[in-house]
């Protein structure tokens, strides 16, 4: 901290450097104005350094403001002799340089705010310079418009090569896949020829009934017991040439009889009769058809008698459906049913043979007998269709189980084979046994 005499001293009016002399240069004496044109010294400020209290006295720091009071004019007499060296014009010439200064300066700020402000509107360019410039830009269009056209027709170009080169291609596996599909084509159909063949011997095959080992065997020790041979003796080939004849003849003379060698239970000239049928097949109209089944003269009974394969002995049904009923000779337990069409050696049209056809049989009581176990029961004896590939007279057996005793018997075809004005039915054969324990039926007692 500054001591009080210091302190005092800076305060003093008399001791500030800026105050000048009233008194002019030129009046004042030689004496003086030679010490004033004498270098000018600063006045030498005197610090008291010595120690005070920390916390000084209010009225020891009076007194020294007092003291410094007292000698403040003997200096300020000596800086207004210092000070009245400096001429008055240099002092105003200073100003007003500063003052110069300070205005350009404010001039230079206000110039660059306008600047700032208010910019420069561009000039307009050189004609010329504008022309040469939209010369070149017009130069520069045209060659990248022929640039475009070259590469558009560069593509169209190439899309017509590859389009050539794709439609080639193209064509050549059309015609590659075409081939390959014909050759699959007939190597299917080869190989669909060969499946029917193979199914056709496959079918013969099992047409044909081939015995098994048991009954191979069987038969054989029936051919020895037949011809006396011992079971382990030899038998000689010519004593099975002789029953094969033997058996050979036996069947030949049995099928004379009715062809299949077997008992018919239908046939009209046994007792079997038509009781109901369908509309026949109205013959009248004229033509070949009515020619060839006879004129007026159709008989249902036709369907009971052998037609020893002669084209149009047979009954004609109107449509491709109809029905037949059958009394039979006796009352009997079904087994079989035989259906018979004209051969295809000697057919003109086979169109009119049935297809789908299905065979039910009931015992139908006759007058004055009493009423049976067997009575107003319906059996469903069996269901098949006619093949035309096959033989012309074909049998099915019956395949429903536990069958009674039956008398009646009814033909039910629902379709023919393509024929839609009439229907023929050859011959229909009734196959079974009679009852051989003694049963009552009503009143009548029979074998």
């Amino acid at each position: 901290m500054a001591s009080p005499s210091f302190a005092a001293a800076a305060t003093s009016p008399a001791s500030s450097p800026l105050t000048l002399d009233p008194i002019p240069l030129a009046s004042r004496p030689p004496a003086a104005a030679a010490s004033a044109a004498a270098p000018r010294k600063r006045p030498v400020l005197l610090l008291d350094h010595r120690p005070h209290p920390a916390s000084p006295n209010p009225l020891v720091s009076s007194a020294a403001a007092a003291a410094a009071a007292g000698s403040a004019p003997q200096g300020r007499r000596k800086k207004s002799h210092s000070s009245s060296s400096r001429p008055r014009w240099q002092t105003v010439l200073s100003v007003a340089a500063k003052n110069a200064v300070l205005l350009a300066v404010l001039l230079y700020l206000g110039d660059l705010a306008w600047r700032w402000a208010h910019p420069p509107t561009p000039q307009p360019a050189d004609r010329a310079a504008l022309e040469g410039y939209e010369a070149r830009v017009a130069e520069v269009e045209a060659s990248l418009a022929r640039s475009f056209r070259m590469m558009q027709l560069q593509l169209e170009t190439i899309d017509r090569k590859i389009d050539g080169d794709v439609g080639a291609a193209r064509g050549d596996l059309v015609a590659l896949l075409e081939e390959k599909r014909q050759t699959l084509e007939g190597q299917l159909a080869r190989l669909d020829a060969r499946v029917d063949e193979l199914g056709d011997a496959l079918g013969g095959l099992k047409r044909m009934e081939f015995l098994g080992k048991d009954e191979f065997e069987k038969f054989w020790d029936e051919v020895k017991a037949t011809l006396g041979s011992e079971s382990g003796s030899e038998v000689d080939l010519d004593q099975v040439r002789a029953l094969a004849r033997e058996i050979a003849m036996k069947e030949v003379e049995k099928h004379a009889a009715d062809g299949i060698g077997r008992v018919d239970y239908a046939v009209g000239s046994a007792g079997g009769k038509v009781v109901r049928h369908s509309d026949a097949y109205d013959a009248k109209r004229g033509g070949f058809l009515a020619a060839f089944l006879g004129g007026d003269k159709l008989d249902p009974q036709k369907m009971l008698q052998p037609s020893f394969g002669e084209p149009g002995q047979c009954f004609a049904m109107q449509g491709s459906s109809g029905f037949v009923e059958i009394k039979l000779k006796t009352a009997i337990i079904p087994e079989a049913v035989t259906l018979e069409h004209v051969s295809k050696d000697v057919a003109y049209d086979r169109s009119t043979a049935p297809k789908d056809c299905r065979v039910s049989g009931w015992y139908e009581e006759t007058p004055g007998e009493s009423r049976s176990s067997d009575a107003a029961k319906m059996y469903a004896l069996v269901a098949f269709a006619y093949d035309l590939e096959k033989n012309n007279v074909q049998t099915f057996d019956v395949s429903a189980p536990d069958v009674g005793v039956i008398n009646m018997v009814r033909l039910d075809f629902t379709s023919n084979h393509g024929n839609s004005l009439l229907t023929c039915i050859y011959r229909l054969r009734v196959h079974g046994h009679e009852p051989i324990s003694p049963r009552s039926t009503g009143s009548q007692t029979w074998v």
